[in-house]
């Protein structure tokens, strides 16, 4: 007797597992262990980025095999595969770091091909790492098909001396080393206790803030993201993601129905009000990139401009992810952002409901110590904002949370390196005074390449005591965990010619994080005759292999480092083969 067969009309699986020309097809799928009733079922990717690399990933395989089980339960069929993952906080400080962001690119690209090849229905993508969020989030866009995103979950809070400490502490414990204030053996001692389980890193920095987007852009069941890692209840969001994916193929509701230009500026909002990564403004346009969706870093930061601060996390405050999560998560921090009118209601989910829906269900409210009131915030500007000016025309970005008034402009002479090395070697050296704006460039996307995060330098400032008494701007990145006056991602990045590039020793920096400025005090015709002056972009060692390709395809900083032209260039839809 013949098994029931799913109307796989509609479906990209129809190409593998339909009609007599697939019976070669189908072999291999029986190969494999599945029976009749499996193989014309739907067939759902459940892409990981499981590895040995750093503890954010190595929870990804056991939630996998939950999803799957989810999936089942709803009678869809769930095909596991994995991808890459660079950990940054293995990376950082060294040649390592330029594989970084390049990896995002190629996350999305192998869940795409993975997706192409196989003729997968829909996806279910795991993550763990920075920019393993995103590009997992990207490749679901650039298919548009029925999708939901997974966070692998935080790592829990180590303990030191009686208080909570993440990795950010070590860091930060290197510069303190190193200026004679912290011996070798509490180096030691601290180094050991820091990262006690699984899970990303604790704070807000770019995987925990990317997780508050994969919630409020409405990819991810609703507070899903916050359980660490090591919770039980983490197999439990996942289970039930498998199921959810598959209400979305028989809703027939896809990726680009729930990212939408609200959606995005939903996450921004969240972004905003946590204190969140400097990095979201490179991966909230690249998420847009996918959809065709025109949404830059100038329009990332004026949310962030009018978004208050009302969530208490580190680096700048006092708390981690896991604590966010026991007072309520993402939804009650939407709940706050309703109340001041500052969230698209309309906007779908992977629930199938609406994010106004979603949040009419949540019945806990603010603590108050966590997550402050909307109407008593810690600032009324978001913890993120946008610079712009004769220094960087396409804009830089500037973490503020934690920072206080006094503390939001700064004018200083510069001291120029010309990559990172230079830069950490002059700080361990104590080789720079207070009140200097340090500049690190040809650290972009293509000038790096790679556009290397600087968390081990403003660290190493930190630990020294200097973080308050100098700046530094990049046309690199800095980590979720940096803190300071450290502004990223200015541009045009030097490599293309940007005044950043043109900038000398002595010349007088302006950052203005009140009113959005970054300038250097030259005129237009000053930077003019040094631009004709300038003898180009400086060689690097990448002359083949994937980072030189990463330096030929990588656009401009302010529309997120893409490689490709996206979602407004394409002529088809892959769910739609």
């Amino acid at each position: 007797m013949d098994a029931p067969k799913f109307d796989k009309s509609r479906l990209p699986s129809r190409h593998v597992t339909e009609g007599p020309a697939r019976a070669p097809h189908r072999s291999y799928l029986y190969a494999m262990g599945l029976s009749e009733t499996e193989i014309h079922q739907p067939l759902v990717g459940v892409a990981t980025c499981w590895n040995e690399a750093a503890p954010c990933n190595i929870a990804l395989n056991r939630q996998a095999q939950s999803v799957k089980l989810g999936v089942k339960t709803a009678m869809g069929t769930p095909r596991e595969f994995t991808t890459i993952t660079v950990t940054d906080g293995i990376a950082m400080g060294h040649e390592g770091m330029r594989s970084s962001l390049a990896s995002r690119e190629a996350i999305a690209d192998t869940v795409e091909l993975t997706m192409r090849g196989h003729a997968y229905d829909a996806i279910v993508g795991l993550a763990g790492c920075d920019k393993s969020l995103p590009g997992m989030m990207m490749a679901m866009v650039r298919l548009n098909t029925p999708s939901v995103f997974v966070y692998g979950g935080s790592i829990l809070p180590g303990r030191y001396e009686g208080r909570d400490v993440t990795v950010q502490d070590v860091f930060e414990a290197v510069g303190q080393h190193q200026a004679g204030n912290l011996s070798t053996c509490e180096l030691e001692k601290l180094e050991a206790v820091a990262c006690p389980s699984a899970g990303a890193c604790g704070g807000q920095f770019t995987a925990n803030t990317m997780a508050c987007v994969s919630e409020a852009i409405g990819l991810a069941l609703p507070n899903s993201s916050g359980a660490p890692a090591p919770y039980e209840s983490r197999d439990q969001y996942s289970e039930a993601s498998g199921r959810a994916v598959m209400n979305l193929i028989e809703k027939n509701i896809r990726a680009r129905d729930i990212v939408t230009l609200k959606s995005l500026e939903n996450a921004a909002r969240v972004v905003a009000c946590t204190g969140g990564s400097t990095n979201a403004g490179l991966h909230l346009p690249a998420i847009a990139h996918e959809a065709g969706i025109e949404f830059f870093l100038d329009d990332v930061c004026e949310i962030f401009r009018d978004t208050p601060y009302f969530v208490d996390l580190k680096p700048g405050g006092a708390y981690v992810a896991k604590d966010l999560y026991e007072a309520g998560g993402v939804p009650v921090v939407m709940k706050e952002l309703r109340k001041a009118g500052l969230i698209h209601e309309e906007c779908m989910t992977v629930t199938g409901r609406t994010i106004g829906e979603e949040i009419d269900i949540v019945e806990r409210e603010a603590d108050g110590k966590v997550i402050y009131p909307v109407e008593t915030p810690i600032s009324k500007t978001g913890g993120v904002v946008g610079l712009k000016g004769n220094l960087a025309p396409q804009g830089a970005i500037v973490k503020i949370a934690g920072m206080t008034e006094d503390q939001l402009t700064f004018t200083g002479p510069a001291r120029v390196f010309e990559c990172e090395e230079d830069a950490f070697a002059a700080v361990q050296e104590r080789a720079y005074e207070e009140g200097e704006v340090i500049v690190i460039r040809n650290e972009g996307p293509s000038g790096g390449p790679g556009m290397r995060e600087m968390l081990a330098t403003t660290a190493a400032l930190s630990g020294q005591g200097m973080g308050k008494k100098v700046a530094l701007i990049t046309d690199g990145r800095f980590s979720g965990a940096t803190r300071g006056f450290c502004v990223g991602h200015v541009g045009p990045e030097a490599a293309h010619g940007g005044p950043i590039a043109l900038i000398r020793n002595g010349d007088m920096i302006t950052l203005d994080a009140r009113n959005g400025e970054i300038s250097v005090a030259l005129s237009d015709e000053e930077l003019a005759a040094r631009k004709d002056a300038w003898s180009g972009p400086r060689d690097t060692i990448y002359a083949s292999g994937a980072l030189w390709k990463y330096a030929q395809q990588v656009g401009e900083t302010y529309r997120g480092a893409v490689t490709h032209p996206g979602g407004a260039a394409e002529k088809h839809v892959y769910a739609d083969l």
